[in-house]
């Protein structure tokens, strides 16, 4: 009967794990190293928060470790690009600006309210984590704010002409 041929091994075998992982290319650009920092800081605190008498704050910390990781997942797999239905950039706006505020809440409450060591290092992460959350607000807003002084005249996202720009300036 017939044999079966051996794979071409001239061709790079690309792993499940490696198709699943972000490129390099994403996590040594500047939103990507934001993303990955929010994603440990929210885990981090969800943990510390877990572990604590403070538990009643852990769905926060929750749901923004699977919403940073969802949208690491999207952008580093360009997930976003086949979906341009959702206006990602804006998505993304809201979701820092909401998290940089209720972290910043839970995070004083935690601190000021609890005297327990995993609830004052919940709270520890917790501003930490604002500051990242607000730094990644503050350059998606910057990001938006030169995409409408343009006219908003390209379909391209905001984010993508930024790094079309840098591109062009390292040739």
């Amino acid at each position: 009967m017939g044999d079966i041929e051996a794979p071409s091994s001239t061709r790079p075998r690309q792993t499940v794990l490696s198709s699943i992982l972000p490129s390099k290319e994403f996590v040594s650009s500047r939103k990507g190293m934001l993303l990955i920092a929010e994603v440990a800081l929210s885990f981090v605190s969800f943990v510390c928060f877990a572990a604590s008498t403070a538990a009643a704050f852990v769905t926060v910390p929750l749901l923004e470790f699977l919403a940073a990781l969802f949208l690491l997942f999207a952008y580093s797999t360009k997930f976003n690009e086949r979906f341009k239905g959702f206006l990602w950039p804006l998505m993304d706006f809201m979701r820092c600006v909401t998290a940089a505020i209720i972290f910043f809440i839970i995070s004083i409450i935690a601190v000021s309210k609890y005297s327990e060591g995993s609830s004052r290092a919940a709270g520890v992460f917790g501003f930490i984590a604002t500051i990242a959350f607000a730094l990644d607000f503050y350059l998606i807003f910057n990001e938006l704010a030169d995409f409408l002084k343009q006219g908003g005249e390209s379909n391209d996202e905001p984010s993508r002409q930024q790094d079309d720009f840098s591109d062009s300036d390292s040739d």
